[in-house]
C-alpha cells in the first residue's frame, strides 16, 4: 500500500502537537474557523493543526472540484455561498474560501466580490486563499516575483493577470501541468524544493517566490526553499491559514515556517 504525503502528514501531526504547543498562542477555548475547500475529500488541514495546535477548531464544507481548469472551477463556484451559510449555521467566527486558482481565475474584481458576497450573507469576516497570497507577498515586500505552481499554462496565464492587477511584476512562472486534482498529492517535498530553485534561478532579480496551489503541501518546505533561493517564500495553504487566523483576531506567527509566518 502506498502512503501519500497527505496521509503521512496527517498521521504524524497528532504526535507532533505535544512538542509544538509551547509555540502556539493558546486561547481560553477553541476559536472556530470555517473553511470551504474545493475538493470533496478534504478534511482537517494538517498544516493548520501543525501551526496552531488545538487553539482553532476547523469546520469544513467541501465542493467537488474535479479538474484545475476554468471548466472545473465553473462547475463548482456557484455553490460557495450556500456552503458558507452552512458553516455560519454551525457557529463559525470567520470563513476562509480555500483554493487559490478557484478564487483568482476570474480576476481581482471577482475574487473581491466573492469574499464580499459571503461576508454580507453570513455577517462574518471572510477572506480567500488568493487574498492570503496577495497579502503575504505584500507583507514580505515582494514586487518582482517568481511563481512555482501546480497548474497548466492557461491557469498560469490567469494567475499572471491576477497578480498584475495587484501591481506585482511576474519575472518567471512555471507550472507542473497538473489538471486532475488527485494527481497533486503525488508531488514530493524534494521535487517541490528543486522546482522552486529552478524557477528562481531563471529570474535572479526576484524579491519573493510564490508557490501556488492549495493542494500542494508546502508548510515544511517554506524554510528550506528560502534557504536555497535567498528570498521570502509565500505559499497557498499556509498563508491562507495565516490569513484566517488573523480574521479570528489571533496572533498568527509561529517560529520555524518561513520568514512571514515566523514574524
Amino acid at each position: 500500500m502506498t502512503i501519500s504525503r497527505r496521509q503521512l502528514l496527517a498521521a504524524t501531526t497528532t504526535t507532533a502537537l505535544g512538542g509544538l504547543l509551547p509555540h502556539v498562542a493558546m486561547a481560553a477555548e477553541k476559536r472556530r474557523l470555517g473553511l470551504i475547500f474545493p475538493v470533496i475529500d478534504r478534511g482537517q488541514p494538517e498544516e493548520g493543526l501543525t501551526l496552531y495546535g488545538d487553539s482553532i477548531d476547523y469546520l469544513i464544507n467541501n465542493l467537488d472540484l474535479k479538474t484545475m481548469t476554468p471548466d472545473g472551477y465553473d462547475a463548482v463556484i456557484d455553490q460557495i455561498p450556500e456552503k458558507a451559510l452552512g458553516l455560519a449555521a454551525q457557529g463559525v467566527e470567520a470563513i476562509m474560501i480555500m483554493g487559490t486558482s478557484l478564487t483568482f481565475y476570474q480576476g481581482r474584481e471577482f475574487n473581491e466580490r466573492l469574499a464580499r458576497t459571503v461576508a454580507e450573507s453570513t455577517g462574518l469576516p471572510t477572506s480567500t486563499m488568493s487574498n492570503g497570497i496577495i497579502n503575504g507577498l505584500k507583507e514580505v515586500g515582494g514586487k518582482n516575483i517568481v511563481c512555482a505552481t501546480a497548474y497548466n499554462d492557461e491557469v498560469n496565464n490567469r494567475l499572471v493577470r491576477f497578480l498584475g492587477e495587484h501591481d506585482f511584476n511576474v519575472l518567471n512562472i512555471e507550472g507542473l501541468g497538473i489538471e486532475a486534482v488527485e494527481d497533486i498529492f503525488s508531488v514530493t517535498d524534494p521535487q517541490l524544493i528543486e522546482f522552486c530553485e529552478k524557477v528562481t534561478n531563471d529570474a535572479n532579480a526576484a524579491d519573493a517566490i510564490l508557490i501556488s496551489c492549495g493542494g500542494l503541501i508546502t508548510l515544511n518546505i517554506l524554510a528550506p526553499v528560502e534557504e536555497r533561493v535567498r528570498i521570502p517564500a509565500v505559499s497557498s495553504t499556509p498563508h491562507a491559514l495565516f490569513e484566517g487566523t488573523k480574521l479570528l483576531g489571533m496572533d498568527p506567527h509561529v517560529q520555524g515556517y518561513g520568514q512571514l509566518i515566523s514574524g
